[in-house]
């Protein structure tokens, strides 16, 4: 593991291994660098893989100011830190809201990102009322978080029909899930959702036609809403291929771990002509 500062001393905790050309792993909120654990060995057979912990998870800064943690200033942040490891150019491989982050970074460093995936992306909400009631939500949920504790933020976060897919994995599977959130901390979490939060970002939908990179955006079949957003984002950005994966939630790199990466190490593998 490595820690990197970005110019204003903000630290990042950075996974790497294997060599070739580099594919940055971005996890989902309340995850890690270590939710990809499933995908490291046969990515790094060809690729130099760079997972990072987002800000307010695993071992990276929890900033007290949730501006700090907007996905424009991580998206930043992220342009700096593969500048540093002199890893531009490569592919970027974003979940959820790891896939908003690399949205944006795609759109504000285009140079530093070849080729994009996303996996159950969104552009942000562009009603601004429905965008209002994401905040009050998310406000809510970080409320949580701040006096009850982890224990009870995860017993409810877990309840939400958006993971009810996730019931069906093995239970050695799940705790691990349960364990790597209450690895995080209440307050950093609560300022990701306040600052980085659906509700909290730009919607990015207006600039999707601006998605120069080969993208690949994937859904589960059983994620009703989220396969929704995410053929939305796919249909924005010129020729985009969208894939659903059959048996498979709002999370296919944990639930269909083989069938996500076989679509996934596909797309790293063949060219793929860049819009004009």
């Amino acid at each position: 593991m490595t820690r990197l500062a970005t110019g204003d001393g903000v630290g990042y905790e950075v996974r790497e291994a294997g060599d070739g050309p580099p594919v940055l792993l971005l996890h989902g909120f309340t995850g890690s660098a270590a939710s990809w654990a499933a995908l490291l060995q046969p990515l790094t057979e060809r690729h130099r893989v760079i997972a990072v912990d987002l800000l307010g998870h695993g071992g990276s800064d929890a900033p007290a100011d949730p501006a700090r943690h907007a996905v424009e200033r991580q998206a930043a942040d992220l342009a700096d830190l593969l500048q540093q490891l002199d890893a531009t150019r490569g592919a970027v491989l974003g979940y959820s809201f790891g896939a908003r982050i690399a949205l944006r970074l795609a759109l504000d460093d285009p140079e530093t990102v070849e080729r994009l995936i996303l996996e159950s992306p969104s552009a942000g909400i562009a009603d601004a009322g429905a965008r209002a009631a994401r905040r009050a939500a998310d406000e809510r949920w970080a409320t949580l978080l701040e006096t009850d504790g982890l224990d009870a933020f995860a017993d409810a976060w877990e309840a939400q029909p958006l993971f009810a897919s996730r019931q069906r994995l093995p239970d050695d599977d799940r705790r691990r899930l349960r364990e790597a959130l209450l690895g995080n901390r209440a307050a950093g979490l609560a300022a990701s959702l306040r600052g980085a939060g659906q509700g909290a970002m730009e919607p990015l939908y207006d600039r999707l036609p601006e998605v120069r990179q080969p993208t690949l955006v994937l859904a589960g079949a059983l994620d009703t809403v989220g396969r929704e957003r995410a053929e939305a984002v796919a249909t924005g950005i010129p020729g985009a291929r969208f894939e659903t994966i059959p048996d498979a939630g709002h999370a296919p790199h944990l639930e269909t771990p083989a069938a996500f990466l076989a679509r996934v190490l596909a797309f790293l593998a063949t060219p793929v002509e860049v819009a004009s």
